[in-house]
């Protein structure tokens, strides 16, 4: 199969190519002598791609030369657009540009890759077809979707071993903190059966406080006592400076105050980990328990003489694995189960592999693929090790189309055990060119198409979901995440630098960890070839690095599209001003204001400011409008937006603006941000809502709208706030919507009923004020109802209010009475979450039982679980 890769870079080549050569007037006949080679070379990988000819010793090498001559083009039509930039700009002086001998580089560069597009002409002349690649057919236009049909912790054979933990934590000795390390190798299940402990209802019975925490190699003390912390404690930003000594007694003051307390390490290689970890039980007479995963049974040994050493699957709970990750509820077709099971056996008991394999041959009925695959799975699991499991990991990938294979290698930019936002890696892969544009799809749905492709594969484990059941977050597995590291680096995608000299030909991406970064700095390296630059930390204050290390940033990388820093204390400089191809741009710092500087980055897709400032907004100029292709707009405060200087040209193409100020929302501001689909409102609410300059009546501007947050900032307890009547009609295409502090009349809530694509609703921090709620119209779209701090005490509803409900959450609701049993008649509701919730526990266990008896089944989730306790007695 051809290079991926490579043909990716040919791609993105014709890309920037075709954008981009009107503009540049003094070359103008070169690039398009180079665009048109160029596109002759991409119809031939295209060609090798579908038919395969691409194992030869000549093509690997054909390979190198490609992604050399390449890489330079791209420099030199970069350089060129700076430099065209540059000249427009008259308030900026640019270095004089030598055209002639540009134009040379350029005339050299288009008889390289002609000589390139000869050599593949040729071995597609010399060779036979072998075999097509796989392609990934996005679904019709208007067809809906579903996320993963199989929950990540479906698991086979854990159940014995899940028991036998949970009877150590549960009847180990009480006077002492006992510790139940978890070991085996890569791949075997270790933070899968801890996941299952973890969720499991008995431990809830057990235990008032159960926290998890993701530990990895690099982890410090620190960081491992915030993570706790965050536990009790949701704003953690007064111990960010804490020292070690003073976050253990403010976690072992929180764990004194309740019962039992379970602390779960996945992930752990060092010993003072442990330690660590026991400092936070001052009062250790109530049976706490500390539970581990280690691939080390050194370390395992060090926390307990007596580990649980984990199995390897026998060969029918493979094939019955194997099975469930193919098939989810549905059986294997008989002429595939001797197959199958032969794949199973091969397999070597361990899951991950299983898993891996599975995804290989999901949505595959044919036994030809499945012959296919045993032939291919080659037994090497004679001593069961990690490039044995890497083999099978490298038969799954090349499974994969050509576009998501680029997607998965690329998770690896994020550090091990990251919890990937999925909103921000589609941003990235987006900006990042892996997402090609397709007739009748958006970008970012075909993103989140390749991302679902991966989650179904079981490449990409799921760690969040969000209320309306789409991926939160996600996470590579630890050998998956090598994977993609050696092959991503094999490739040239990505590399994390060290000190020697940064090789222009392979080094395009750069991962950086911060504690690295200032020793990298050091080198002051000077790197034009450079097109991104991560910085990623788990930490949430921003690291400070001096000035000059900041500017040498900007200085070091003057052709960046990709700058995600939000790790560091960012600030502005002249040198950052002229990083033109910017097409991303995540930053933390102390700003007042978005500079005007900003309205040059004319490739900018997507913006993530966090800003420190003490100031209510962030105040926005109008150069703003002139970024044609930004799509998506994060700020931690509100911004300001201006109304554009004019009303006339293209509409914009923001598709996200969070959060804006409400008086930002004026009538033009929203006409020019036409094609926003969420949209988050913070500020105080009263002018807005009450029409001033129009106020909420402009959002009807807004066609596309899906998801809206109305935050409103109370300064006045006793201001009365009231939706329009027309509100509905206003926001009808809205799926999606969070109302905090808005302090509306229970009553004021019919007029969401008629909202009819409203799926998700949430009442957050008192949306609503009185003591009574008993809806007059139905809710005939919502599936998910979320009510949280409310003053409610008496709450009516039945079937007819809401048809459609699949999940009820209650947070913070300490005077709510009861939870109408009524809602045990409504078919879809599969989920009730409590939360701080207890007078009505008793309630809520009468609505589980009455649909139990109804045959329907009710996942009831109670915290804090003492309270469980006391319902059952």
């Amino acid at each position: 199969m051809a290079d991926t890769v490579v043909n990716f870079l040919v791609e993105n080549l014709l890309q920037l190519l075709t954008e981009n050569v009107k503009l540049i007037g003094g070359a103008k006949g070169e690039l398009e002598n180079l665009l048109k080679i160029a596109q002759q070379l991409k119809a031939f990988l295209d060609d090798a791609a579908k038919y395969g000819y691409t194992n030869s010793e000549q093509w690997k090498v054909l390979v190198i030369e490609i992604h050399k001559t390449v890489h330079r083009a791209e420099d030199a039509i970069d350089k060129f657009l700076v430099q065209a930039k540059l000249h427009q700009d008259k308030n900026t002086m640019g270095r004089i540009f030598d055209w002639p001998r540009n134009l040379i580089k350029v005339r050299n560069l288009a008889a390289e890759i002609k000589g390139i597009h000869d050599q593949v002409k040729e071995l597609r002349k010399n060779n036979q077809a072998l075999q097509a690649t796989p392609v990934l057919e996005l679904p019709k236009k208007g067809e809906i979707t579903q996320g993963p049909s199989l929950e990540n912790d479906a698991v086979v054979g854990f159940d014995d071993e899940a028991n036998k933990v949970i009877k150590r934590l549960v009847e180990g000795p009480m006077e002492s903190v006992d510790i139940i390390p978890v070991v085996g190798m890569p791949g075997l299940g270790k933070t899968t059966l801890a996941r299952k402990i973890y969720n499991d209802s008995k431990l809830t019975y057990e235990f008032y406080s159960i926290v998890w925490v993701y530990v990895g190699q690099e982890c410090k003390a620190k960081d491992i006592y915030l993570r706790i912390l965050k536990f009790f404690k949701k704003n953690i930003e007064d111990h960010l400076n804490d020292d070690v000594d003073t976050l253990a007694k403010a976690i072992g003051g929180y764990i004194k105050k309740g019962g039992r307390c379970l602390i779960v390490l996945d992930d752990v290689w060092e010993d003072e980990v442990i330690d660590h970890v026991r400092k936070v039980f001052a009062e250790n007479k109530k049976g706490h328990r500390i539970m581990m995963t280690t691939r080390d049974l050194r370390v395992a040994k060090f926390a307990n003489s007596e580990p649980h050493v984990l199995k390897f699957l026998k060969t029918e709970e493979s094939f019955e694995l194997l099975v469930m990750r193919v098939f989810g509820k549905g059986s294997c077709p008989n002429e595939l189960v001797v197959t199958g099971k032969k794949i199973a056996e091969k397999c070597g008991g361990v899951p991950l592999v299983v898993v891996v394999i599975a995804g290989a041959l999901r949505g595959r009925s044919d036994k030809k693929d499945w012959e296919r695959v045993d032939k291919n799975v080659v037994q090497h699991f004679g001593e069961h090790t990690e490039d044995s499991c890497l083999k099978f990991v490298k038969m799954s990938y090349d499974h994969l189309p050509g576009e998501v294979q680029m997607c998965f290698l690329y998770c690896g930019v994020f550090p091990r055990g990251f919890d990937i936002p999925c909103w921000k890696l589609i941003r990235l892969w987006i900006a990042e060119g892996l997402i090609k544009p397709q007739p009748e799809f958006t970008l970012e749905e075909i993103a989140e198409f390749y991302l679902t492709d991966l989650l179904n594969r079981n490449l990409v484990i799921i760690m969040q979901k969000r209320s309306d059941g789409q991926i939160k977050t996600c996470r590579l597995h630890d050998m998956l995440y090598q994977f993609c590291k050696k092959e991503a680096s094999n490739k040239w995608l990505f590399q994390e630098p060290d000190q020697s000299k940064l090789d222009p030909d392979t080094c395009r991406r750069l991962c950086i960890q911060p504690s690295n970064l200032s020793d990298f700095l050091s080198t002051t390296p000077v790197a034009e070839h450079v097109r991104s630059f991560y910085c990623f930390s788990s930490k949430q204050k921003p690291i400070e690095l001096s000035p000059n290390e900041i500017k040498l940033i900007h200085k070091a990388f003057p052709l960046m599209r990709v700058l995600d820093v939000e790790s560091l204390k960012f600030i502005f400089s002249k040198d950052f001003n002229q990083l033109f191809h910017l097409r991303y741009i995540a930053i933390s710092g102390d700003f007042k204001a978005l500079p005007p500087t900003f309205g040059k980055f004319w490739n900018l897709q997507t913006l993530i400011l966090n800003t420190s400032t003490l100031e209510p907004t962030l105040e926005v100029k109008p150069e703003i409008w002139n970024l044609l292709q930004l799509r998506h707009l994060h700020t931690n405060i509100p911004a300001k937006l201006p109304s554009p200087t004019t009303t006339t040209g293209k509409p914009s193409c923001l598709q996200t603006l969070s959060m804006v100020a409400p008086e930002s929302c004026e009538k033009d501001v929203l006409a020019k941000a036409c094609n926003v689909r969420k949209l988050s409102i913070r500020g105080q609410m009263a002018a807005f809502l009450g029409a001033y300059k129009g106020g909420i009546n402009n959002l009807v501007e807004l066609q596309c709208l899906e998801h809206l947050k109305l935050l409103n900032d109370v300064l006045f307890i006793n201001k009365t706030l009231h939706l329009p009547l027309a509100f509905s009609k206003l926001v009808r295409t809205v799926k999606k919507l969070t109302l905090t502090n808005t302090r509306f009349a229970w009553s004021e809530a019919d007029k969401l009923g008629t909202l009819e694509s409203l799926e998700v609703l949430k009442f957050k921090e008192n949306a609503f004020t009185g003591e009574f709620w008993k809806p007059k119209s139905g809710f005939s779209a919502l599936q998910v109802l979320w009510i949280e701090r409310s003053e409610l005490e008496s709450w009516e509803a039945s079937v007819i209010n809401f048809p459609m409900l699949r999940q009820l959450v209650l947070i913070s609701c300490d005077k709510l009475d009861d939870v109408p049993l009524e809602l045990a008649d409504i078919p879809s509701l599969q989920e009730m979450r409590l939360d701080n919730t207890s007078k009505a526990v008793q309630s809520a266990k009468n609505v589980r039982d009455s649909k139990t008896s109804k045959s329907m089944k009710l996942k009831l989730s109670i915290f804090p679980p003492e309270n469980e306790s006391k319902v059952a007695q």
